[in-house]
């Protein structure tokens, strides 16, 4: 048996970027950190994200049928940390614009993806969500990363 510690430990070694996904329910935004998120398919144009069975925002931003990915750039650590932290309003000081899916994308970041979800699987204590792509947008910058459960940058 694998101790949940263990996991993740090792699995903290892995460097990863980190985004905040969003959207909107009854006119209202919703959005959560989430570190994992990949390109799944480029024909069509697919993306995944990870989503915790626990997850409060989760359940809104799924009931609209669509979300957006933003990637966050080297200086969002704290706005990573605000939308991790459950029971609050997330977007209280935050600046954002809203994209075609009606999702909030917030300024600064170096990338929206947003999408319409295709499927949700249940996965152990996630959900795997694949979104079909419908628009996307880059700036220039560097990423913020996750490393051994610390936000980090490219020296």
């Amino acid at each position: 048996m694998i101790s949940p510690d263990k996991f993740k430990e090792v699995v903290s070694h892995f460097a990863t970027g980190v985004t905040i996904v969003t959207g909107t329910h009854d006119d209202r935004p919703y959005g959560f950190t989430c570190q994992t998120f990949l390109s799944l398919s480029v024909d069509p144009a697919l993306i995944a994200i990870a989503v915790s069975l626990k997850s409060t925002s989760w359940p809104s931003i799924s009931a609209s049928g669509k979300f957006a990915v933003n990637v966050l750039n080297q200086d969002q650590g704290e706005l990573a940390n605000t939308f991790a932290i459950s029971g609050i309003d997330k977007f209280e000081g935050a600046s954002f614009d809203i994209g075609i899916t009606g999702s909030p994308l917030l300024l600064g970041c170096l990338g929206y993806i947003e999408a319409e979800i295709e499927r949700e699987i249940e996965a152990g204590d996630h959900y795997i969500v694949i979104g079909k792509v419908l628009d996307l947008f880059r700036a220039p910058g560097e990423p913020l990363l996750y490393f051994k459960t610390k936000f980090g940058k490219f020296i």
